[in-house]
């Protein structure tokens, strides 16, 4: 199994990280044969599986049976476990709920936005964790609705000293999510850690997608990030290989995909 270490390695050579939403067994043991290099047990659970408008009301209780599932499919790839709302917001809730997951199975927690005293506390009793800036959906009525960030001079600095902050106290990996490329291309030459992209442009170190999103099975409206990989591929599988070595080769996302 990659170390956390490997991944920064990858960042260094300029081989890009192919990550994706899992939910299950199934899809865990489908994207570990077609070369997925991190699973993601996102929070987007609530939207794609649950039904619901954000992931707002998504539990500890169901990302922790949604690990589960995702460890007994997966023999050798990392796993990444969303903390869900509210879970992470003191350092004493964010250690108890973070050990909650590493048990479930999650080898890396994420949390969202700047909480570096959470990260710090958390690293300090050896838990690895992932941040995610830009647009983080737990803050979607804060922030106005699935808005782009950073696209002025005043959100784009914020968003890379938050992302500067984030890296002194200790994140191993960083989701951008909904900004500007060029904004994400400044941040991921400036951080020393891989940056993984979602509608964040082409040079991230990484990119994951939300699974659905993915394959065009989700409902709802489909992101201006998102590209259906199953529609020339002869089957899910192969659809997730396809996003695999499009990811690897940088032939995705491209400007089409991009803010």
């Amino acid at each position: 199994m990659k170390t956390w270490a490997d991944f920064v390695a990858m960042k260094a050579r300029g081989e890009k990280i192919a990550v994706l939403t899992c939910y299950d067994a199934s899809f865990a043991t489908l994207m570990e044969r077609a070369g997925i290099d991190l699973l993601l047990v996102g929070d987007s659970l609530g939207m794609v599986l649950q039904g619901a408008a954000d992931t707002l009301g998504v539990t500890m209780a169901d990302m922790e049976y949604h690990t589960r599932c995702v460890a007994a499919g997966s023999d050798a790839t990392p796993i990444i476990t969303d903390m869900p709302y509210a879970s992470d917001s003191t350092p004493a809730m964010a250690l108890d709920n973070a050990r909650r997951l590493i048990r479930a199975g999650a080898h890396m927690v994420k949390l969202e936005g700047a909480k570096c005293a959470v990260v710090r506390h958390l690293k300090a009793h050896d838990i690895a964790v992932c941040g995610h800036l830009g647009f983080t959906p737990q803050s979607v009525h804060e922030l106005g609705g699935y808005k782009v960030q950073g696209r002025d001079e005043r959100g784009a600095r914020q968003i890379l000293e938050e992302a500067r902050a984030l890296q002194h106290a200790g994140i191993d990996l960083l989701v951008l999510e909904m900004v500007p490329a060029s904004l994400a291309r400044q941040i991921t030459a400036q951080l020393a850690i891989p940056t993984i992209g979602i509608g964040a442009g082409p040079d991230c170190d990484g990119q994951v997608l939300v699974l659905h999103d993915m394959l065009g099975i989700y409902p709802g409206k489909t992101p201006k990030f998102a590209h259906n990989f199953l529609q020339q591929a002869a089957g899910v599988e192969d659809a997730i290989a396809r996003y695999v070595a499009a990811v690897k080769a940088g032939h995705f996302p491209t400007a089409e995909h991009s803010f």
